[in-house]
C-alpha cells in the first residue's frame, strides 16, 4: 500500500466506524472493496492488517452494541472475506475470535440489523471470499453456518437466495477439491463432514412435499453440474437421480421449470452425458411427463445437443412440433396427415390439444415459433426437415390471425376466433416465416407466402411493427426467390410480385403513423440497396410514385423519418432512380438539387438523426464517385466539412472525419483496405504528385478540420482526428522535399494558434495553410502521447486509491459542514 493510503486510511476506519458520521454512498464503499481486494491479490494478507491496525479496529468495532449502517456492517463482513481468504490471515483473525463473532452466532444473525438485505448479503459473500482453504470449511462446520445457508435459501430477497445457492455449491466444490483417493462412493460416509451436510439437505429437500424446497435443490444442482465437471459430479448424479426421476411419478410434476434446467445442465456436463448414468431415460420420461407448454425448453434443449440418441431427437422433436401440428389438423380441409409429424405421432394429435384459454394457447404458439426459429440454423437441427408443413403452419397462423382463414370444422373456427387479431402470434410467426425463407418450397407454397405477406402488407388492422416484421419477412423471401443460378436479379414472378407491393408502399408511405412511415423507407433502402441495378426492379419503381413520395418525406415531421428518408434518397440517388421534382421555390418545373436539399438539412436540420443520415449519405457518395460528387469534389468536401464542423452533434463530427478519411485516401491513392488506426512504415512517395495531393487537402480546409477535431471536448471526435493525422504524417514522412525549418514564421503562427485552440480559444481560423507548414506542424506535434492519453478513461486520475480515499474523507467534511449550516 502507498505510504499516502496508508496515512488517510485510519482517519477513514474511523468515519466507517462512527455511526454518527454520513456515511458515502454503495459506490465509494464497492470502489475501496476493489482496492482491497487488488491489494490482497498482489501480496499477503497478514502484513497489510499487521501494518494497518486500523483495519482491525475497524472489524471489531462494528461488534460493538451501536446503530451501525447496514451498509458499513455489510462492507466489514465482506471486507474480513476478503482478508481471510488467504490462511494465514484466517488464521491471525481466529485466533481474535474475530471471524467466529462476525460470521457465527454472537455476531449479526442475533441481532436487529441481520432484518436488513444488504447486511445478509454481506455475509454471504463475506463466507464466499473466506471460503477457500481446508481450515474455513472447519470453521463452517463449527461455526453452525451451512445451516444459516440452507435457511438463506427460501429469503425472501431473491439476490440473498440466489446467493445463497451459489455459496452452497462452492462449499461443496471446496470440500471436494482436496480428496486424494479420486471419487467418493455412493454411499454418505465416504464423502466429506461438510459435503455429507450439504448432500443430505438435497436429498431431504428433493424429499419434501413442498415445491419451493424442490426448487431450492434442483437450482442448487443445476448449478453445480454447470460449474463443476470433476468425476465427483458423476458419482453425485448417479446418488441423487432416483430421488430427481421419482419427481416425475408426482402429478402435477413440481418445479418443472428447474427440472428442466438441472436435467439440461446435466446433459451439457462433460463425463454426464452417457447412457450408464441414466439419463437419457429420465430425459425420455421427462418429455413425455411435462405439458407441451413445460415440454418445448427441454425439447429444443434435448435438439442441441451434440451427442444425443437419434430415439429421444425424434421424441423431442415431435413434442416441439405438436402444437403446429394441432393448429394443421384443426384447419384441414380434408382427411389425411399434415405431414408434420410421422403418421403414428399424427394419429394421436386432435385440435383439443392446444390449451382452450387464449392466453395459454398464445403463448405455447408463440414460444414453439420461436424454439423452431432457434432451431432452423443449427447444423444439429433434425433431419429431414419438415420445410413444407412448417411453411404451410406458418401461413395457416398467418391466416388465422388476419382473419382470412376459412377453416371448416368446429375446433378450427374456435381457433380461429382465439387468433384473430393477435398482434403476439402475428409477429412469432411472421419471424419464423422470414426464417424459413433461408429453405425452399414448392412453387405454390411460396405463392402463399408472398399472398399472405401481400395481405398483411394491405391490411388497415395490421399495426406497426406488426408492419414492420412483414416487410422484413418480404425482404428476405424475395432475397430467397428462385433465380439463375449465380444472377441476383430477381425472377418474373417476384418482380410481377413487386409491381403488386409498390402501390401497398406508396400507401404505407404516406401512412399518418410514423413508425410505418420509417418502417416502409427502410424497406425501400433494402429493396434498392439490393436490386437497384435490375432492369426489372428499376422499371417498377420508376413507374411508381415512390421515389416522388419519398423526396417529400425529407421534410418529415417526425425526425426519425427524416433520417430514414435521407438514406433512401441517398441510396436512390446512387441507382439513378431519383425522378427530377419540380417546388414553388423552382418555377416552370426545374429540378431540385438534392444535393442542396441533403446540405440545407445538415446545416438548418433541428435534430441530429437526419444530419447524421446526411453525413453517412456524403460518405458514401464520396466513396463511390457519385455524379453530383465527382463534378467538383473539392469544393463538395469543403462545403461538407465546413458545416459539419460546426455541428453540435459530436457524431455528425465524427462522420465528418471519415468523409475527410476517405478523401485523403482518394487523394494520396490509398488503398481503401488500409486501416486507418495503424501507422505503417513510410513509403516512398514521388515529390511532385504529393505535393498536388497536399494542396487539394489544404484548399478544402481538411487541415483546419481534423486540427480543430482535435481538440475536440468529446473523446472519440478527437481519437478519430489523431488516427486520420497520424495516418497522413506516415504517409508523407518519406517526402524530403517538403521539410521546412521548424524556425518558420509561418510554423509559430499555426503552432501558436493550436496552443490557444487546445485551451479552449476556437474563435480565430488558420487561415490558408502551405503543405509545408502543415507538415511541419504534424512533425512537430506528440500526436503518440495525445493517442495514449486519449486511450485512458475520463476518470483514470480520479480512479487511484489516495484520490478515492481523499473524496471520502471530504464527503464527510463536506457534508458535516452543510448540516451545521441547516441549524
Amino acid at each position: 500500500m502507498d505510504p499516502e493510503c496508508s496515512q488517510l486510511l485510519p482517519a477513514l476506519c474511523a468515519v466507517l466506524a462512527d455511526p454518527r458520521q454520513p456515511m458515502a454512498d454503495d459506490t465509494c464503499l464497492e470502489k475501496l472493496l476493489d482496492w482491497f481486494k487488488t491489494i490482497t491479490e498482489a501480496g499477503s494478507s497478514l502484513l497489510l492488517l499487521q501494518e494497518n491496525p486500523c483495519l482491525v479496529e475497524l472489524l471489531c468495532h462494528v461488534l460493538k452494541p451501536q446503530d451501525l449502517s447496514s451498509r458499513v456492517l455489510s462492507f466489514s463482513l465482506r471486507l474480513t472475506g476478503v482478508f481471510a481468504a488467504q490462511e494465514d490471515c484466517f488464521q491471525y483473525l481466529q485466533q481474535g475470535e474475530l471471524l467466529p463473532r462476525l460470521f457465527g452466532e454472537a455476531g449479526p444473525l442475533g441481532g436487529a440489523a441481520w432484518t436488513a438485505p444488504t447486511v445478509r448479503s454481506g455475509w454471504i459473500q463475506g463466507l464466499r471470499s473466506l471460503a477457500q482453504h481446508p481450515s474455513a470449511l472447519h470453521f463452517l462446520a463449527d461455526c453452525g453456518a451451512v445451516d444459516t445457508i440452507f435457511s438463506l435459501q427460501g429469503d425472501s430477497s431473491l439476490f440473498v437466495a440466489s446467493a445463497a445457492g451459489q455459496l452452497l455449491v462452492h462449499i461443496l466444490s471446496l470440500s471436494m477439491r482436496g480428496l486424494a483417493e479420486g471419487p467418493p462412493g455412493l454411499q454418505a460416509d465416504d464423502w466429506p463432514p461438510c459435503a455429507q451436510k450439504i448432500v443430505g439437505h438435497i436429498e431431504e429437500s428433493l424429499r419434501s412435499t413442498a415445491t419451493p424446497q424442490i426448487t431450492q435443490a434442483l437450482n442448487v444442482l443445476t448449478t453445480t453440474f454447470s460449474h463443476c465437471h470433476d468425476p465427483w459430479t458423476q458419482v453425485l448424479w448417479v446418488r441423487l437421480h432416483p430421488l430427481v426421476a421419482a419427481l416425475l411419478e408426482k402429478d402435477p410434476v413440481p418445479a418443472a421449470h428447474s427440472l428442466v434446467d438441472l436435467l439440461l445442465s446435466v446433459a451439457r456436463s462433460p463425463g454426464l452425458s452417457s447412457s450408464s448414468c441414466g439419463l437419457w431415460e429420465t430425459l425420455a420420461q421427462t418429455v413425455s411427463h411435462l405439458s407441451p407448454t413445460q415440454a418445448g425448453l427441454l425439447a429444443l434443449g434435448i435438439l442441441k445437443l451434440q451427442d444425443c440418441p437419434q430415439a429421444l431427437r425424434a421424441q423431442a422433436f415431435a413434442v416441439l412440433l405438436q402444437p403446429l401440428a394441432c393448429v394443421l389438423k384443426a384447419t384441414a380441409q380434408g382427411p389425411g396427415p399434415s405431414g408434420l409429424l410421422d403418421s403414428t405421432a399424427a394419429d394421436s394429435v386432435t385440435a383439443d390439444m392446444l390449451p382452450p384459454s387464449k392466453a395459454a394457447c398464445v403463448g405455447l404458439l408463440c414460444r414453439t415459433l420461436a424454439h423452431l426459429e432457434l432451431l432452423l440454423p443449427l447444423p444439429q437441427r433434425p433431419c429431414p426437415w419438415p420445410q413444407v408443413p412448417l411453411l404451410g403452419a406458418a401461413v395457416t397462423l398467418l391466416q388465422l390471425c388476419g382473419g382470412s382463414g376459412s377453416p371448416a370444422s368446429d375446433a378450427g373456427r374456435q381457433l380461429c376466433a382465439l387468433l384473430l387479431g393477435c398482434v403476439r402470434v402475428q409477429r412469432a410467426a411472421l419471424d419464423f416465416l422470414g426464417t424459413l425463407s433461408q429453405e425452399t418450397g414448392p412453387p405454390e407454397l411460396v405463392t402463399q407466402v408472398f399472398a399472405v405477406l401481400l395481405e398483411y402488407l394491405r391490411s388497415p388492422d395490421s399495426s406497426p411493427t406488426v408492419l414492420k416484421k412483414a416487410f422484413q419477412a418480404t425482404f428476405r423471401w424475395l432475397l430467397s426467390s428462385p433465380r439463375t443460378p449465380g444472377c441476383s436479379d430477381l425472377d418474373s414472378d417476384a418482380v410481377l410480385f413487386l409491381r403488386e407491393l409498390l402501390p401497398v408502399l406508396q400507401k404505407r408511405l404516406c401512412s399518418p403513423c410514423w413508425e410505418v412511415r420509417d418502417s416502409s423507407l427502410e424497406f425501400l433502402t433494402q429493396m434498392t440497396r439490393r436490386w437497384g441495378g435490375q432492369a426489372g426492379f428499376r422499371h417498377a419503381l420508376l413507374a411508381s410514385e415512390v421515389p416522388r413520395l419519398t423526396e417529400q418525406l425529407l421534410r418529415d415531421p417526425e425526425s426519425y423519418v427524416r433520417a430514414s428518408a435521407v438514406t433512401a434518397m441517398g441510396q436512390l440517388s446512387s441507382q439513378g432512380l431519383c425522378v427530377p421534382s419540380a417546388g414553388p421555390e423552382h418555377p416552370g418545373g426545374q429540378q431540385k438539387s438534392l444535393l442542396g436539399e441533403l446540405l440545407h438539412i445538415l446545416s438548418a436540420d433541428s435534430e441530429g438523426f437526419p444530419r447524421r443520415a446526411v453525413m453517412q449519405v456524403f460518405t458514401q457518395w464520396l466513396r463511390d464517385s457519385h455524379a453530383d460528387v465527382v463534378g467538383d469534389t473539392e469544393q463538395f468536401v469543403a462545403g461538407v466539412l465546413q458545416v459539419a464542423g460546426q455541428d453540435l452533434d459530436w457524431e455528425v463530427r465524427a462522420q465528418g472525419l471519415e468523409l475527410a478519411l476517405v478523401f485523403l485516401e482518394q487523394t494520396l491513392g490509398l488503398s481503401r483496405s488500409h486501416c486507418p488506426y495503424a501507422v505503417t512504415p513510410p513509403v516512398a512517395a514521388p515529390a511532385g504528385p504529393l505535393t498536388q495531393a497536399l494542396q487539394s487537402l489544404c484548399r478544402v480546409r481538411l487541415f483546419e478540420f481534423a486540427f480543430r477535431a482535435l481538440f475536440d471536448c468529446d473523446r472519440p471526435v478527437a481519437q478519430k482526428s489523431c488516427d486520420l493525422l497520424l495516418l497522413l504524417r506516415a504517409k508523407t514522412a518519406s517526402s524530403s522535399s517538403l521539410q521546412e525549418p521548424r524556425s518558420s514564421p509561418d510554423v509559430a503562427s499555426v503552432e501558436a494558434a493550436l496552443q490557444r485552440w487546445r485551451a479552449g480559444d476556437q474563435a480565430q481560423p488558420l487561415g490558408d495553410l502551405e503543405p509545408e507548414v502543415v507538415l511541419a506542424v504534424l512533425r512537430s506535434m506528440d500526436l503518440e502521447g495525445l493517442r495514449g492519453a486519449l486511450a485512458e478513461s475520463s476518470d483514470h486520475v480520479e480512479k487511484s486509491p489516495q484520490s478515492l480515499l481523499q473524496d471520502m474523507l471530504a464527503t464527510v467534511g463536506i457534508r458535516g459542514e452543510n448540516e451545521a449550516d441547516c441549524y
